[in-house]
């Protein structure tokens, strides 16, 4: 009989609002709001290609925020500007570059929320773990939680000074099409497509460059991983019995994607969460593939 665990693997990748609140002033606490924007790209010629525009979050970050906060930008701070794709991971020494001005070191106990869907902090928690800093948490609920529990609100400047931060690049946290393409057949590889079931089986309006998927890939929607009343993460039974169904429990390795590597991070945090030491996330996702016609897709028959 299969023993399904009741209990996180790792509870520390999660920290819950009452804690949050009793530890703002210790003085190694750093939080940050990584919210961005996504709206439809105006542009109905590229709007196939790239079919959202991603935007700074600070307006919102400074009407207000939880106590302490900083604000990261992930869209333009935090994403490779020489890429012709938006959202590509940097290089090494620009993500420590940044990761020390916010004021973040290596004694540091990092929080990170969102305002909307919590694909914005993993994908920041996910570069975190990237590059070898682990103690990191993402505030279970995110922002909607905190604000409707009626906890401190701050419109405050964030006045964290800079750090003094090392990082040393983990192998195989993030893959490029080309290891995605040598796993495709292979049955030891699970390929885990975030996005929701529209996008996954073609039938959405949303496009990256072509309908469909990658081929030999699998939905476990991002949505599905949380609470839909509080936005939490669903308990452990629950969350590991979503990856159980498209049979990640004895995969090798497991690759995540979506439409630009964020919400696969989401997916990749939840199975971190459960203990999965094996995941890669793909950062170019279907904003690459979808665009590239030589690389393999399929949808459902029926649409």
């Amino acid at each position: 009989m299969k023993i399904i665990e009741k209990e996180y693997k790792h509870p520390e990748y999660l920290v819950e609002t009452e804690w949050l609140e009793q530890h703002l002033e210790e003085p190694s606490l750093r939080v940050f709001d990584c919210t961005v924007n996504v709206t439809l790209n105006p542009d109905t010629v590229q709007r196939q290609k790239i079919p959202f525009v991603y935007t700074s979050g600070i307006t919102t970050f400074d009407q207000a925020h939880v106590p302490r906060a900083g604000y990261i930008n992930v869209a333009s701070e935090l994403s490779d500007s020489s890429s012709d794709l938006p959202l590509m991971l940097p290089s090494e020494e620009h993500v420590l570059e940044m990761m020390r001005s916010y004021g973040i070191s290596d004694d540091s106990h990092v929080v990170l929320y969102s305002t909307t869907e919590a694909n914005w902090a993993t994908r920041v928690w996910w570069m975190l773990r990237s590059f070898g800093f682990n103690n990191v948490s993402i505030l279970n609920g995110g922002w909607p939680k905190w604000s409707s529990e009626g906890r401190p609100v701050s419109k405050q400047a964030c006045e964290y000074i800079p750090g003094k931060l090392s990082l040393q690049l983990r192998a195989n946290a993030f893959v490029d099409k080309y290891q995605v393409l040598d796993a495709i057949d292979k049955d030891v590889v699970r390929i885990i497509n975030a996005l929701p079931s529209g996008m996954y089986n073609g039938s959405s309006e949303f496009v990256f460059g072509r309908k469909g998927r990658i081929t030999n890939s699998v939905n476990v929607p991002f949505v599905s991983l949380h609470d839909v009343d509080t936005g939490r993460y669903l308990p452990a039974d629950q969350l590991r019995k979503k990856f159980d169904e498209v049979n990640t429990e004895n995969a090798k390795q497991i690759i995540t994607y979506c439409g630009g590597g964020v919400a696969a991070s989401n997916a990749a945090f939840a199975l971190a969460l459960l203990g999965y030491e094996n995941v890669s996330v793909y950062d170019g996702s279907m904003l690459e593939w979808g665009n590239d016609a030589s690389l393999p897709m399929e949808m459902n028959n029926d649409l």
